[in-house]
């Protein structure tokens, strides 16, 4: 009976303790050197648990860590670890009593993995490993975790010198493996306003170990920098420090690509990849992107393009493709050799099928300094120019066979600084072109009615263009051009001027011309000048448009001569078609009074009165129902009323300072 007793007492003791164990947990603090010294001895790697370490049985056996620290004994300074808010892994009893624990799920809360960001390439910081069984069997005591789940997660990324600190925050995924060693990984994660999900389907090897293939097959969706989701395949080989991916294949939105990369993580990274896509599409910036106190909605970005990580990271890369698009650039095909070392990005393209015709090139981008700098050298042959200015300036006015050199350089942490910061030359001429949207011989006429603001657009009207050229030379973002040459079928202009690349405005005088026959530049005589030079000035959106009248006034018989220069182009050299002016340009006046006008003559229009009439005003002749008024020589008295001469009489040329000259000028050009 004592013996049945103490045997009961026992037993009530244990269901007492089991009790308060599955309440409180048992404290297991005598565990955590055991813990610390197996991770050592397998891995290489010092364990640190700063916080608790329980058991607890209830509602199965398990084992927490708090404040749990992983990282190199060789890494003195600590930026190479990881840190672990708490894990808890849940064991079945009986693999406990076997010996060969099994591990029913495994939680890590609240990881952040630190990785330091190097400028140079150093020697691996492996730490001495055990070696693997001679058989190649795993090792018994190895635990069999079936899942594993990862709770609000992060990497965090730093180089203290640069003062660098980035992160990937909310990763949270769940990795399950069957019995038939199939393992599943799915998640999330969060980059800055950027969000990935990605989905991993991998088989691990029989006999854990290096230098073994493990097929992986990945989803990924990257909506902020990937315009589709990707898909693909490929054997992955891990051999110590170094990944090799090989037959790489797969798909990114409905465009397939293969290839094969590599990464050796042992310092720096190096990457290596040549990869050969169906048809890229990747995500370009936003254009624009300054707000209305900043100025135009067209005008370039303050927003800082931040190009540090280059600095981190060395790549080595062949990217190929029978399609490119970048935002809204499009080539077709495309074959880009790049390196990147010690944050300099040299880019090599030759023979970009781009926009129907072809591109070569050297791009260089160097970021290792505080602000990147650009060097590029490009030859253009045959490019559509409507689809390439549409894309990269939002420019929608020119279309024809483009055919340029380009050899810029600049600076600047933004679109608005590099452009601003722009040196170097360019030469360009557009062939078979066309404005569109703009009739420039049309513009030109209307310049004598007054001042025009912006560029006169029309959807139906286009001024066809034999050729336009100019070569500018660019020093601190203004472009400056004396050859401005464009050639018409109905027009012909000269000039010189600035563009203003970062202010995105235009300061021009050129020399328009027009030609009055459907014989064109071809025909034996010269094109007739509007005999005042155009300035063309303020926003290349909508820039203001005048004829030039600085000095013009000061000497009215060059102008004087100058016009009559023009009528002789107008109506022939004896001036006998100066009746037929209104007619012929006035378009809508009577052929009676006027010499038989003609309404449907293209260059009809306000031109023909004001110059016809001030013409003859100027030429003291009335013709048709304009009358004139007869300009009297130096001391002779002025007449009592106008008359009309002689038809057969001759224009006297005008005297010096003559006062009715200036104001035939001043009616002319409405000033």
């Amino acid at each position: 009976m004592r013996a049945l007793k103490i045997a009961g007492s026992a037993v009530a003791a244990v269901i007492v303790v089991l009790a308060l164990l599955a309440i409180v947990g048992i404290p297991s603090g005598f565990l955590t050197s055991a813990i610390q010294a197996r991770v050592e001895r397998d891995t290489g790697y010092r364990l640190t648990i700063a916080g608790a370490t329980k058991v607890g049985v209830w509602p199965s056996l398990n084992v927490t860590l708090n404040d749990v620290t992983l990282q190199d004994p060789k890494d003195r300074d600590g930026t190479s670890r990881l840190t672990v808010g708490s894990v808890q892994a849940d064991v079945t009893l009986g693999s406990v009593w076997s010996g060969h624990p099994q591990v029913t799920e495994l939680v890590i809360t609240r990881p952040v993995l630190h990785v330091p960001l190097l400028r140079e390439r150093t020697g691996p910081l492996a730490p001495s490993r055990s070696p693997a069984p001679a058989s190649g069997e795993p090792d018994a005591t190895t635990p069999i975790i079936e899942r594993v789940r990862v709770a609000d997660g992060a990497v965090e990324f730093s180089n203290l010198r640069d003062r660098v600190n980035t992160r990937i925050d909310g990763i949270n995924a769940n990795a399950v493996m069957s019995d038939d060693r199939k393992i599943k990984i799915t998640g999330s994660a969060k980059s800055g306003e950027q969000t990935l999900t990605f989905d991993i389907d991998a088989t691990a090897p029989a006999h854990p170990g290096e230098r073994q293939n493990i097929p992986v097959e990945l989803k990924l969706k990257a909506p902020g920098a990937l315009q589709a989701p990707l898909s693909a395949k490929a054997e992955v080989r891990l051999n110590g420090a170094v990944v090799m991916i090989n037959g790489v294949s797969g798909t990114l939105g409905d465009g397939a690509f293969n290839g094969w990369a590599a990464a050796d993580l042992s310092s720096k990274p190096l990457i290596k990849l040549d990869l050969d896509f169906q048809r890229l599409d990747v995500a370009g910036a936003a254009k624009g992107g300054a707000s209305p106190a900043q100025g135009p909605q067209n005008s370039w970005s303050n927003t800082t393009i931040d190009l540090t990580g280059l600095n981190y990271v060395d790549v080595q890369a062949r990217i190929s493709a029978a399609e490119i698009n970048i935002g809204e650039a499009h080539i077709a095909p495309a074959a880009i050799d790049g390196a990147l070392a010690a944050g300099v990005l040299k880019a090599r393209f030759a023979n970009l099928g781009a926009y129907g015709g072809q591109a070569s090139g050297d791009l260089i981008v160097d970021a290792s300094m505080g602000s990147p700098t650009y060097t590029l050298q490009s030859d253009l042959a045959g490019v559509r120019a409507l689809p390439l200015l549409r894309s990269a300036a939002n420019f929608d006015k020119l279309d024809g066979k483009l055919q340029a050199k380009l050899a810029l350089r600049s600076a600047g942490n933004s679109q608005r600084a590099i452009m601003s910061n722009l040196d170097g030359t360019v030469f360009a001429v557009f062939q078979d072109s066309a404005i569109r949207g703009l009739n420039v011989a049309q513009m030109i006429r209307s310049l004598t009615s007054g001042t025009l603001s912006g560029w006169q657009e029309g959807k139906e009207q286009t001024t066809d263009l034999t050729q336009l050229g100019a070569s500018f030379r660019v020093e601190k973002g203004q472009a400056t051009t004396s050859d401005l040459n464009l050639v018409g079928p109905l027009v012909k202009m000269t000039g010189a001027g600035t563009v203003d690349l970062g202010a995105q405005t235009l300061a021009f005088r050129v020399e328009p011309k027009l030609v009055l026959t459907t014989e064109g530049q071809g025909r034996a005589s010269d094109p007739v000048g509007l005999g005042i030079p155009v300035v063309i000035d303020g926003p290349w959106a909508e820039p203001r448009i005048y004829p030039d009248m600085q000095g013009i006034l000061d000497n009215p018989d060059a102008a004087y001569a100058k016009l009559k220069e023009m009528g002789k182009g107008l109506f022939g050299g004896n001036g006998s078609g100066l009746g037929g002016l209104g007619g012929l340009l006035g378009g809508g006046q009577d052929s009676d009074t006027n010499g038989g006008g003609n309404s449907s003559n293209p260059l009809g229009g306000t031109l023909g009165d004001t110059i016809g009439n001030l013409l003859q005003q100027g030429l003291g002749r009335s013709q048709g129902t304009g009358q004139g008024r007869s300009i009297p020589a130096p001391g002779s008295p002025a007449p009592t009323s106008p008359s009309p001469p002689a038809p057969n009489d001759s224009a006297p040329p005008p005297p010096q300072d003559s006062p009715a000259m200036n104001d035939v000028l001043r009616q002319l050009f409405n000033r």
